[in-house]
């Protein structure tokens, strides 16, 4: 039997498919979601001007090359493209069978982060030197892995067709499994990361069918352990102060308000078209920190102004809408769950990113998907990417 009926990917049955049948016409690349894959491409490839824009004269910064950043944005976007293709490759099915051992894996690496491996940047104790300059931050896959491991729990017996919405033992125990590596992202301190974390569980939960009071209850709880936190001094003083001057923007304006009053009057500055790519006052005079990596938005700002700070969004909607739409689309609980759990985790940490640019939100040191400069954040967000081709692929051509 031939055509797409008999499609077979490797890792969604038992005939395992070589890669001319994986990129045969009438099988992958008919089923692939298209702007998805084209707006995260662009939004990679705009990220390069953007990071180039905001490095190319920081001498201090790219070793004395001018490129230094822009290669290795570049190669950081082409890795998380190989990714995407092993994701899909593998499928999201094979993939949950080895959560065991993702999850495993994955607070193995953070626990890491806490032995003498573990090093702080910009405050933030939550990486791992690796050999040749190169750092990790496992909180990045991790948040990979928490989607996976809830989505196996919750859907388990819902698709064996045991159960029509999980139990609230089942609830407990994915709670539990996602509880371990967000406290241990808590003793880094990576107050962003538990953050994104917290919106992911919450979403999660939503797209599984659990109970509402799951749902309220773990905002109360959420809302008291920000409370406890805050009055236990579990948080480090920088990140006290961020908070503080999100509050009270006129509060230090030299010091710990800096980085957003800068950030606002680079972005003001580019009014509707921007100053030009690499002409913006702000971004060659070096006045915005940390922007090649957390206010990344201030170049597009500047130097695009509002019609390419809105391209950005737009780009980001469109991967939104569509992993939406494949969310709805799919047939089996733990996809929807997967792909609800990603769209939880791009719209929260992009809106706390732009948000954080436009004095809306706290500064918390969150990269803006597929956009900022570094290599963790890239290669997750694109095996996320990968997780929702696979869920596409899988589903029947006729939904």
């Amino acid at each position: 039997m031939t055509g797409v009926n008999s499609f077979q990917v490797s890792g969604y049955g038992p005939e395992r498919a070589g890669w001319t049948r994986l990129f045969a016409r009438d099988s992958l690349a008919r089923r692939l979601d298209w702007p998805i894959l084209l707006a995260a491409t662009a939004l990679s490839l705009i990220g390069s001007l953007l990071v180039f824009s905001a490095t190319r004269n920081r001498t201090e910064l790219n070793q004395g090359d001018q490129y230094y950043f822009l290669v290795r944005h570049l190669l950081n976007t082409g890795i998380g493209l190989a990714l995407m293709v092993g994701t899909v490759w593998l499928g999201h099915r094979t993939l949950r069978t080895a959560v065991p051992i993702l999850y495993g894996l994955s607070v193995f690496l953070i626990l890491l982060v806490l032995t003498p491996l573990g090093s702080t940047i910009n405050g933030a104790h939550s990486w791992i030197k690796l050999p040749g300059g190169f750092s990790l931050q496992p909180s990045e896959f991790v948040k990979v892995t928490i989607i996976l491991g809830m989505a196996m729990l919750l859907a388990t017996r819902v698709d064996a067709g045991d159960k029509q919405y999980p139990d609230h033992r089942t609830v407990v125990q994915a709670l539990g499994l996602a509880a371990v590596p967000m406290l241990i992202v808590m003793l880094m301190p990576d107050l962003g990361s538990v953050m994104v974390m917290v919106v992911i569980v919450l979403g999660v939960l939503l797209a599984s069918g659990a109970s509402n009071r799951w749902v309220f209850g773990l905002i109360g709880a959420g809302t008291t352990g920000a409370i406890a936190v805050w009055q236990l001094g579990v948080l480090d003083d920088y990140q006290i102060a961020r908070f503080a001057a999100f509050a009270n923007p006129s509060l230090d304006p030299a010091g710990v308000g800096y980085n957003t009053n800068q950030a606002r009057i680079a972005i003001g500055s580019g009014g509707l078209s921007g100053a030009g790519l690499f002409h913006g006052s702000q971004t060659t005079g070096q006045f915005v920190p940390e922007q090649q990596t957390d206010f990344v938005f201030t170049v597009a700002g500047e130097e695009l102004g509002f019609v390419g700070g809105g391209l950005i969004i737009l780009l980001l909607g469109v991967i939104l809408w569509r992993a939406c739409r494949i969310a709805r689309e799919t047939t089996e609980l733990y996809g929807t769950i997967v792909a609800a759990g990603i769209v939880a985790w791009f719209a929260f940490q992009a809106f706390e990113n732009i948000g954080m640019t436009l004095g809306i939100m706290p500064v918390t040191g969150l990269p803006l998907p597929f956009v900022s400069y570094g290599g963790s954040s890239m290669f997750a967000v694109w095996v996320a990417v990968g997780l929702l081709q696979s869920i596409r692929v899988q589903r029947p051509m006729s939904a």
